[in-house]
């Protein structure tokens, strides 16, 4: 039977002090990630900022054998990019940086797109697509409503300007483990799956494909790519329901200059 740990007041506090900081990585990395930096040496830099600064834990570093700090994935990877030295970004290259961070026991998960200098238009409308569609899911989200919900508004806005939405990986709960209950598909039926509950904690993180949906994983175990080598994009926060609505953990600052705050509270009432 699924179970699903719905946070206590001093939980979602944890929660979003966790959420807090990772945001500020975010800040960090905005004048960092740029044409000639390699993808390992974002990953150092996050993880010397998450280690020394603010005195939290990487959580992706060791979780399930993993050896790195976070995910890069550039172009047509999907998602779980690897980071390598050898992997240097150029113009016109864009460039999910998924990061966790665990402070005080408890995770937050975010991700973020990055296009570096120039992109092509189609690249661009590809990012604000998918940005889009991770907050037409996320105004889903209240007391009462179906996860089902959430995943037919994201996958209604993709398909409806021309992209696809990969089936193989979902958002998920969190909280004191980066997986938990329940899923987050990001396809989906209104009004079924499970219902959402006040302290809920979940991630929403669609990724979205210029082609086809379907995926391949590389030799490497961990990177996936689209099948027919287009591009992808995915954002991502961590959310919790409230008692009338969502709140975000991770916002980051740029979000709330730039009226998203303003717009889910709107949702909310």
């Amino acid at each position: 039977m699924m179970k699903i740990n719905i946070k206590s007041t001093a939980e979602t506090a944890l929660m979003r002090e966790s959420g807090r900081l990772l945001s500020h990585v975010f800040s960090q990395l905005d004048n960092f990630v740029e044409a000639g930096v390699s993808t390992l040496a974002i990953n150092d830099f996050v993880e010397r900022y998450i280690v020394d600064t603010l005195h939290a834990r990487p959580a992706s570093k060791g979780q399930y054998g993993y050896k790195f700090v976070l995910n890069s994935s550039v172009n047509e990877v999907i998602c779980h990019g690897v980071p390598s030295p050898a992997r240097k970004l150029k113009n016109g290259d864009i460039v999910n940086i998924d990061i966790t961070l665990e402070k005080n026991g408890y995770i937050a998960d975010s991700s973020k797109m990055y296009a570096v200098g120039e992109i092509s238009p189609l690249a661009r409308k590809l990012l604000e697509a998918s940005y889009t569609a991770m907050w037409k899911g996320i105004q889903c989200v209240r007391p009462g409503a179906k996860t089902g919900d959430i995943g037919h508004a994201i996958q209604q806005y993709a398909e409806s300007n021309g992209f696809s939405v990969v089936r193989d990986y979902c958002g998920h709960g969190i909280g004191t483990q980066m997986h938990e209950e329940p899923q987050i598909l990001h396809i989906g039926r209104p009004n079924t799956g499970v219902t959402l509950k006040e302290g809920m904690t979940f991630t929403i993180e669609p990724m979205i494909n210029q082609g086809t949906h379907k995926t391949k994983v590389k030799k490497d175990g961990w990177t996936v790519i689209t099948r027919d080598k287009k591009l992808s994009a995915q954002w991502e926060h961590t959310v919790l329901v409230t008692n009338d609505g969502v709140e975000i953990l991770t916002l980051r600052d740029e979000e709330t200059r730039n009226g998203q705050q303003r717009v889910l509270r709107t949702n909310a009432d």
